[in-house]
């Protein structure tokens, strides 16, 4: 075999044997490694666990996936492995780093369309003032300034690099904000839900459609140089092109979803057809002279967000696409990237780099300061100029390109511009997450609970809404819970759907947004859950207002919307949904149960930032009886027994005043046990104090009502606690009332404590809801709200604290 190595001398050849694709195998004296097939295996493999292990090991230093890929490739390449020539000729012989490279290309050309299937321009409709100019200082700035610095060094640097298009070209590369790598940092940190988050996404597409006409120029007059015509034939493949997508496979899209049944997926074969596309669209861009990522990002786009089509689309690729492909494109970059080529060339390495750090100041400068101009906190302001100002995969595909066209020839300018990208956004995260903490506006010193909430005052309520099985527990609960006259419910449901195939995740207010033409119509049509709760308002009445919202997000930042929402409408309570799937894993799926688990880390974040009270309901249907049948009976006619078990501290109290409007409903008879300890053994005494006055006062206050009963039972351990519960338990009990742990005598609880698989329902609380306690009733554990100077401060350092999340997702340090 005979091949001209490019990039170097053209008269230079190699000779190289004819290689076979499969190896017969070690026993017939035969070196696997020498066969193409069984080499590009034990490649991918080394690729993917060198990733992973770097990944692993900055995870803590709270370094995004990016950087921990990009180091990874570089440890491949020249820069370490790589430099060992027995590894480079065994492993990664020349040969098999052309086929390293072609799929290395590839993975970045259905990274952008996949980008592209996320984006949504619509958003764009109705910008605000504050992203418009943040967007535009934010390009406008750094090109302004890296391109005075570049006309004073212009000089220094290589012939290739100083020409206007070139320079342009570089100054319009450091300043752009690149919306894919923006969104998959973002949504790693878990800021998508964030007002952070939204700002910065908002921004960035902004960004992204002024920085792609400025790509666009840079490609028509790098065309152009010293052949005129070429840049005007380019500007003709590009309207053509253009036009060919957004005029007819956009067109072809839309016909796709119109003829997918509503609540299917779309068909396989359309999927199929869609990802061989970007092959086709990709040859075309290719063909033409195009830049090869354009095409595929503007093909994404084409395609419409969210489901059905997007939806689908997403799913059924992310992540070959992310997990596979993309490897060997962070190999391309290692194995173009070396860091020994630096050596010596600061001279004339010095230009490009004054070049690239000027644009990188003057974005994170001029971001700051039209933020600050908005009136936008400090640190929010920080955190948002840094976030704009990461770097990512587009920058790499750009600098690849930069090698396509000759501007860049030697390994040391590529080298320097990897690094810098890399750098830029590895000391930009961690200072993210150090500046900004989305749950910290949900750490409020003012009380919002129940407890505290005026007898004679509206009381406002948030639910959380997962799917239609868990609405008419909710709305029976709120029924039981005796809106009145005197004090009626402002109920604000909020529905809760994952973010699949779309990269801006939703807020809608139904009241408000429904009729806004950007806003999908999967969100805002008519559907069960709003329906149902549009019902029970009317047969409420005038006591209780629903208030119906929808939010599109991902499972992992659903609690910020939850919060956040809890927060704005100065809600004294958050109801959450546990399902009852949880107490008998034996007949739960596997899919079931991953949906489960992604529930509970809902409910836990919850529990854990909630700007008011929450409550846990474990609907077990007894509090839906009379919805069966004929719906228009009222509860007159049906009663309800509640037992409220009271062990001490403030979720007890929460509980105990929950349970204290229910006993007003006509219809409600209470049971109160309070377990003490033997002579006040273990007892916190100021909790002791406010457990009594609260019992003191509801008992005087229903001390005439005959439909409650107060208890109290001493026990010794946790033991007795248990029997004494299993001793009361009766079927006509319908709901147990319980706090969830905060301030419980731990001598109530002895022996109970790793007893626990259920956290978020507290030790007493997963016992009165398991099997084992035999019973149909609900259960409806209570938390009171934390205040900001109750919460504990983290005793963790921020490296610690970062190897613990590592560790253990799905939780997160106050």
């Amino acid at each position: 075999m005979i091949k001209l190595e490019e990039g170097h001398d053209p008269n230079r050849v190699i000779c190289r044997a004819f290689q076979y694709t499969h190896s017969p195998g070690i026993f017939y004296g035969k070196d696997p490694l020498e066969f193409s097939f069984p080499l590009l295996l034990l490649e991918v493999s080394l690729v993917i666990v060198i990733t992973r292990i770097v990944r692993f090991v900055l995870k803590p230093l709270k370094q995004p996936r990016i950087v921990s890929e990009i180091i990874g490739g570089i440890i491949i390449g020249p820069s370490c492995l790589g430099r060992n020539k027995a590894f480079a000729t065994y492993v990664f012989p020349d040969n098999s780093a052309f086929v390293m490279k072609t799929i290395g290309v590839l993975g970045f050309v259905y990274f952008l369309f996949l980008c592209g299937v996320k984006m949504d321009l619509m958003t764009m409709a109705k910008p605000g003032k504050k992203q418009i100019c943040v967007a535009f200082f934010g390009i406008f700035t750094p090109i302004v300034s890296s391109g005075t610095v570049a006309f004073f060094v212009r000089k220094n640097l290589p012939q290739e690099l100083g020409t206007g298009s070139s320079l342009w070209g570089v100054t319009s590369s450091v300043a752009i904000t690149a919306f894919p790598v923006i969104y998959t940092i973002i949504k790693e940190f878990n800021l998508l839900s964030s007002d952070i988050g939204r700002v910065a996404l908002s921004t960035a597409i902004i960004s992204d459609v002024i920085g792609m006409h400025t790509l666009l120029v840079f490609e028509a007059s790098k065309q152009g140089e010293g052949r005129p015509m070429a840049a005007l034939y380019y500007i003709i493949s590009l309207f053509v092109v253009t036009a060919f997508i957004f005029g007819g496979l956009r067109a072809v899209m839309l016909w796709i979803v119109r003829a997918t049944p509503e609540g299917k997926p779309v068909e396989q074969i359309y999927i199929v057809f869609i990802l061989l596309g970007v092959m086709v669209i990709g040859f075309i861009s290719d063909f033409l002279g195009l830049a090869i990522g354009n095409a595929p990002l503007w093909y994404g786009l084409a395609i419409p967000d969210g489901p059905p089509l997007g939806a689908t689309l997403v799913e059924k690729s992310e992540t070959i696409i992310t997990e596979i492909l993309m490897p060997f494109s962070y190999v391309y970059i290692g194995l173009y990237t070396d860091i020994f080529s630096l050596s010596g060339r600061w001279s004339s390495l010095k230009p490009l780099f004054l070049i690239t750090l000027t644009g990188y100041l003057a974005k994170i400068l001029a971001t700051l300061a039209v933020t600050r101009f908005y009136n936008m906190p400090i640190r929010e302001s920080i955190a948002l100029s840094l976030i704009l100002s990461l770097r990512g995969q587009v920058e790499l595909i750009l600098f690849i390109h930069w090698t396509d066209l000759k501007m860049i020839t030697q390994p040391a300018y590529f080298t320097l511009m990897v690094l810098m990208t890399t750098s830029a956004t590895a000391i930009a995260s961690p200072l993210i997450n150090l500046i900004y903490d989305p749950t910290r506006p949900y750490m409020i010193n003012k009380r919002r609970n129940i407890q505290h909430n005026p007898p004679n005052a509206e009381l406002r309520i948030v639910l959380s809404i997962h799917d239609e099985e868990s609405v008419p527990g909710f709305i029976s609960l709120i029924e039981v819970s005796n809106p009145n006259p005197n004090s009626p419910f402002s109920v604000y449901a909020l529905r809760l759907i994952e973010l699949i195939g779309r990269a801006s995740p939703l807020f809608i207010d139904h009241e408000t947004q429904e009729g806004d033409s950007y806003i999908s119509d999967n969100y805002t049509s008519s559907n069960p859950i709003h329906n149902a709760l549009k019902f029970s308002h009317e047969s409420e009445g005038e006591y209780v207002e629903i208030h119906p919202f929808t939010s599109v997000s991902p499972k992992k930042s659903m609690y910020q919307d939850i919060c956040e929402l809890a927060l704005t409408k100065k809600a004294s309570l958050i109801i959450l949904p546990f399902d009852k799937g949880w107490l008998d894993m034996r007949n739960s799926t596997i899919e079931g149960a991953a949906a489960q688990k992604k529930v509970q880390s809902i409910n836990f974040n919850v529990m854990n930032h909630a700007p008011c009270s929450v409550a846990l309901l474990v609907d077990k249907g007894s509090l839906q009886g009379h919805l069966h049948g004929n719906s228009s009976i009222s509860m007159q006619h049906i009663r309800h027994y509640f037992a409220v078990l009271f062990l001490g501290g403030p979720d007890a109290r929460e509980a105990l005043a929950f349970a204290d409007r229910m006993a007003s409903h006509p219809d409600v008879s209470l049971l109160v046990i309070r377990f003490l300890s033997p002579n006040g053994e273990g007892d916190d005494l100021i909790e002791k104090k406010l457990d009594d006055g609260l019992v003191t006062w509801f008992w005087v206050k229903n001390e005439g009502n005959s439909k409650v009963t107060y208890k109290e039972v001493v026990v010794q351990n946790g033991e007795d606690t248990l029997s004494a519960i299993q001793a009361m338990n009766d079927d006509s009990i319908s709901l147990w009332i319980v706090g969830r742990k905060h301030g419980i005598n731990p001598l109530l609880l002895q022996g109970l404590q790793s007893w626990s698989d259920h956290q978020e329902l507290g030790v007493i609380g997963e016992y009165v809801s398991s099997l084992d306690l035999s019973t149909s009733a609900s259960v409806l554990v209570v938390q009171q709200q934390i205040l900001r100077d109750q919460r504990k401060p983290s005793k963790v350092s921020f490296f610690q604290r970062g190897f613990k999340d590592c560790v253990k997702s799905g939780s997160r340090t106050d």
